[in-house]
């Protein structure tokens, strides 16, 4: 990053209405330092956020904290000021389901896509200049799996697109299974499509695909494991490869997973461990998808809900939960490693962060 580049990272949070929602900041593309530039408050609780391949638009869920009756979540749409950050309200709309806590945007930004934890549904929502319109595609997930406490039915954790937007994929933790629906781009219709039958008790929670999209993955947050897929865009399937543990062999606490990504280059993939408290290294394989595990680098902080890579792969950003932190990393792209940079930002429970880049 350069002198001239305009950096504005995005921090959703468990504001229960004490605290403002969203938080605007605008990182040092030198040093990673964040600034406080603007807040947005009346949000309930704006646990996830994306922004349009565009960085034109910003869209959040209020996940709630129990199930509402009857029970429909919201997503709220905003504006993008690209010279300052700030974000202007546009509308909201409800999201079909409840307790929505992941939402993307297909590429040509037509559509935006929730998923709904608590009922275990998924929906795609109509845009027209960043403005939501009512559901069109909606989806409900069936069945139960071997935990009592957390698999008692579904619950759609994440809703990803492939790289050319054809298909939908679903990781519900409550029923062990990803769910591929082909989505129409015209009408916003989901079809089932094909699913992924995970081991039972894994709790498949967010999925990611490589720069290539040859490759995908997925990781699953109760048995604390990454599943490696290979994948044919032509068809939409994946197959998988492996399947290895995010967390050390000698380690014996209670810990579960939570984020996944890879790096820009494609030459790593990094997943955020709950407990054991770190952000967990993998290379991949350019050859095969597979990944070599690197290593563990502490978050400085409890519970790293979500983390962001920034685009060109200089920063790596965790939020952690529970410490009311985000802590900023430098990457390297040669060894996959973390440094700190000592620069740690309070933010009252952060749960996800987002890293726009312009020039």
């Amino acid at each position: 990053m350069g002198p001239r580049d305009t950096v504005f990272v995005y921090v959703g949070t468990y504001s229960r209405g004490r605290n403002e929602g969203v938080y605007v900041y605008r990182m040092d593309p030198w040093s990673g330092e964040l600034h406080l530039t603007s807040t947005v408050g009346g949000l309930g609780n704006p646990a996830f956020l994306t922004i349009d391949p565009q960085q034109r638009y910003l869209y959040t869920v209020d996940e709630g904290e129990e199930v509402p009756d009857p029970p429909v979540g919201t997503v709220t749409a905003f504006s993008i000021n690209r010279q300052t950050g700030e974000l202007s309200l546009l509308n909201r709309q409800a999201t079909q389901g409840a307790g929505p806590c992941y939402v993307t945007v297909d590429s040509s930004s037509s559509f935006v896509l929730v998923s709904n934890y608590y009922t275990g549904t998924v929906c795609a929502l109509p845009t027209h200049n960043g403005r939501l319109a009512e559901a069109v595609g909606v989806a409900q997930h069936e069945g139960s799996s071997v935990n009592p406490d957390r698999q008692e039915g579904p619950h759609a954790h994440s809703v990803n697109l492939d790289p050319d937007g054809r298909y939908a994929f679903a990781a519900d933790l409550g029923i062990d299974k990803l769910v591929v629906y082909e989505l129409d781009s015209a009408t916003g219709k989901l079809t089932p499509h094909d699913e992924f039958q995970a081991k039972p008790g894994a709790g498949p929670r967010h999925f990611s695909f490589h720069p290539t999209g040859r490759y995908a993955y997925l990781i699953n947050e109760l048995d604390s494991t990454l599943t490696t897929f290979s994948y044919d865009g032509s068809s939409g399937t994946l197959t998988e490869l492996n399947t290895i543990p995010t967390l050390p062999e000698d380690f014996e606490g209670e810990s579960t997973c939570a984020d996944v990504h890879v790096s820009p280059s494609g030459r790593f993939v990094y997943g955020s461990n709950r407990g054991h408290d770190s952000i967990a290294i993998f290379e991949v394989d350019q050859d095969s998808g597979k990944l070599t595990l690197v290593g563990h680098e502490p978050t400085q902080g409890k519970t790293p809900r979500n983390f962001a890579i920034d685009p060109t792969g200089t920063y790596l950003l965790v939020a952690n939960q529970d410490s009311g932190t985000i802590v900023t990393f430098r990457m390297d792209d040669r060894t996959g490693k973390l440094t700190p940079t000592e620069r740690i930002t309070e933010v009252p429970e952060p749960a996800c962060v987002k890293v726009v880049r312009s020039s």
